[in-house]
């Protein structure tokens, strides 16, 4: 399967979030999956880096909006790049181009990934895949949410999130 990964782009190198990133991408990448992710650094490159020393395939989704905002460049550990211009067209592949997604820690973009994904299969605008949010971050986040719009958020809406501990259980959830 093709499976996009969608985290934060500030851990490096050594941190607990890049090496929990990096073990995803093997663990990924063990399994005969692709990894998609959007290219640049931190998690992206951890994870990137984790399929790529596994073996994995390895596609990173950039974009000239980022690169002229940051001045990011593509990680060293992706295989295939695809290249668009805008963050919507960037998005658009990261949600469409996979079978399932999965979402460590991150900040505002990580949190767009995951709400875009979410209400486009909500919507049923992108087929019922599999969203699965690491970590106790996701969890409380989204209980809060759940919690103070409760009659905005139908149950059916809400089993399209999965949630996982860490990245060993998420990929227990996407293989089961």
């Amino acid at each position: 399967m093709n499976i996009t990964v969608f985290g934060g782009a500030q851990p490096t190198e050594g941190t607990r979030a890049y090496e929990e990133a990096r073990l995803l991408g093997s663990l990924l990448a063990q399994n005969g999956h692709t990894v998609i992710t959007g290219g640049y650094m931190g998690t992206m490159a951890a994870t990137s880096r984790g399929a790529h020393e596994a073996g994995g395939h390895v596609i990173g989704v950039t974009c000239i909006d980022i690169e002229n905002w940051r001045g990011s460049t593509l990680n060293q550990w992706v295989k295939e790049e695809i290249r668009k211009q805008t963050l919507l067209e960037r998005l658009h592949v990261l949600t469409n181009h996979c079978d399932a997604a999965m979402a460590l820690s991150g900040g505002a973009g990580t949190l767009t990934e995951i709400s875009l994904m979410w209400n486009l299969m909500v919507i049923e605008s992108l087929p019922r895949k599999r969203l699965i949010l690491i970590g106790d971050g996701w969890k409380n986040t989204l209980d809060s949410f759940f919690n103070a719009f409760e009659s905005y958020t139908s149950s059916h809406h809400r089993d399209l999130l999965h949630f996982a501990d860490d990245v060993n259980e998420a990929v227990k959830l996407l293989e089961s």
